[in-house]
């Protein structure tokens, strides 16, 4: 084999190594914040009435799964389109681990409250009293909605770099990675206007930061929308 297709060869299949390892840490990191919240607060349960109060908790943390699931999925959609193995890859993405392991604490005491507020107390009945009250509700919907601005913003520059330095992606393949970019900056924002209006807000009017996320209903439109608008730039 010629010097320069073994030189070729190596390169490549060190991209490859080092893309593996990256991606099985990040979802290593991820399964480590679903762990965390399944046992930050728990314990074996001694009886049948210490299973039932656990599992009360259970709808929340469906919505927690579910939460975290959904920036690891991005991650995932991420590396299969764009492929990357470069600096501002890694960077990007020790920075999603890092702000997924903040998120989950806040992430965990928004649904327990949400939950035990909707059903009166039945559900996640462990929820402190500091989600209880008003000012700590405000305070949680500040370090929610900026944890959630913040991997959203990291995932919505990763998307954005991809599209900008994976020379090898066809014109279909970087719109569609234009567009999550704009997906996850939207998303970004809307975490920031929740932020915002938790420390703007009187507190009994609480809830207008939580009803802040309706907003991602519009996801769907602003795909579609951005998608014609980058279908319709020059090459």
């Amino acid at each position: 084999m010629p010097e320069a297709n073994v030189s070729t060869y190596r390169e490549a299949r060190s991209a490859r190594a080092e893309s593996a390892r990256l991606d099985n840490f990040v979802d290593g990191a991820f399964a480590f914040a679903i762990t965390l919240l399944l046992i930050s607060g728990a314990s074996l349960p001694k009886d049948v009435a210490a299973l039932e109060h656990a599992l009360r908790g259970v709808p929340a943390f469906a919505a927690c799964f579910a939460q975290l699931a959904w920036f690891w999925h991005a991650h995932v959609r991420w590396r299969d389109s764009v492929q990357l193995t470069d600096r501002g890859s890694l960077l990007l993405s020790l920075l999603l681990v890092f702000f997924a392991l903040l998120f989950v604490f806040p992430l965990h005491l928004v649904y327990a409250g949400m939950f035990n507020g909707f059903s009166g107390g039945v559900l996640s009945p462990d929820v402190t009293t500091f989600a209880r009250h008003e000012q700590g509700i405000a305070a949680l919907f500040v370090c929610y909605g900026l944890s959630y601005a913040c991997m959203a913003g990291t995932l919505a520059a990763l998307y954005r770099h991809g599209a900008r330095t994976a020379t090898w992606m066809d014109a279909r393949a970087v719109i569609a990675v234009r567009v999550w970019s704009v997906i996850w900056a939207y998303v970004a924002a809307v975490g920031l206007l929740s932020a915002l209006l938790a420390l703007v807000m009187p507190l009994r009017w609480n809830g207008l930061a939580g009803s802040a996320y309706f907003l991602l209903v519009f996801i769907g439109l602003i795909s579609s929308r951005y998608r014609k608008g980058f279908k319709a730039l020059p090459p």
